[in-house]
């Protein structure tokens, strides 16, 4: 059997250890800016009018987002490496499928999938990973399916974090990648970008997100 590669161990025991802190503190959606909740609703409404196939929440934490689409009618079920995590969103959404699993190796048949979000969740893994997992969106999105990738950008920046939320101890790295790098490592993988969104937000630490949307 395989060694698990170091950077998933670190993700899996650092969001095991801040699980509960990040419930309580993470934002809700209804919560979030008019322009993250707006890019929430296209992906939704993209996912019901294509008919392709249930849309998997990966990296789904808590499930806050995955319940935030399925109210918007989206058949969506969530994934996350975490156990602890979803051990938390089955308890608060009980009505919702969670499963535990990576994105390195997803449990969906080939073009099974019609839509996945990847919200804010892609940031810990290494730049030169991101093809594998990008391959498995490819492998298991619906031809025209839609892709909807969101989260931290930089200019190729290398964080390295030694709490978490409720300053609990984590070992996971967060890479922070041009926009334009993440377009077209998923222009390799096959998913054609068809909008983008960046925001400056001004929170504690000013960061640069991007919100992209790609089709298979």
């Amino acid at each position: 059997m395989a060694l698990e590669p170091t950077y998933l161990s670190a993700i899996r025991q650092s969001y095991d250890t801040v699980a509960a802190d990040y419930a309580e503190q993470v934002p809700r959606p209804a919560r979030l800016d008019p322009m993250s909740r707006a890019m929430l609703g296209v992906f939704a409404e993209m996912a019901l009018a294509s008919g392709l196939g249930p849309v998997a929440d990966l990296g789904c934490g808590p499930g806050f987002v995955t319940a935030y689409l399925a109210g918007l009618g989206v058949p969506v079920s969530g994934v996350d490496l975490s156990p602890r995590m979803v051990e938390i969103a089955r308890r608060t959404h009980p009505e919702l499928t969670f499963s535990v699993g990576s994105m390195t190796a997803l449990d969906a048949e080939s073009d099974s999938l019609g839509g996945i979000l990847a919200y804010y969740s892609t940031h810990h893994t290494p730049p030169e990973m991101l093809p594998l997992i990008y391959a498995e969106f490819h492998r298991t999105l619906a031809p025209g399916a839609t892709l909807m990738l969101a989260g931290y950008v930089g200019n190729d920046e290398r964080l390295r974090p030694t709490q978490g939320y409720g300053g609990h101890p984590v070992s996971y790295e967060s890479h922070l990648l041009p926009v334009e790098q993440l377009v077209e490592l998923l222009g390799e993988a096959g998913l054609v970008v068809t909008a983008r969104g960046v925001q400056e937000l001004e929170t504690a630490r000013k960061r640069t997100v991007v919100t992209l949307l790609a089709r298979k």
